[in-house]
């Protein structure tokens, strides 16, 4: 888990890509509230996930929501998952 996302909330779901160099957390927080971040692995980074976008700070009321969100702001997700 990367260190922008805080350790009392829980990861939902997790997308990544085949070639698993991107992914999209989609988590819970304690409030009951909703979220996302984007990630990215490279190899110079020795593989730790490095958030690259700012998502997380965004709140949904439901899962299903935030999911919905991170597929219209992440360009890669939407058709990951329509596959």
């Amino acid at each position: 888990m990367s260190s922008r996302l805080d350790p009392s909330w829980s990861v939902l779901a997790s997308y990544e890509t085949f070639e698993t160099d991107r992914c999209v957390d989609v988590f819970s927080r304690p409030d009951g509230t909703c979220g996302f971040e984007e990630f990215r692995r490279d190899p110079e980074d020795m593989g730790v996930w490095t958030p690259i976008s700012y998502f997380s700070g965004h709140e949904y009321p439901t899962e299903s929501q935030a999911r919905e969100a991170a597929i219209r702001l992440v360009p890669w997700l939407g058709p990951l998952l329509n596959r």
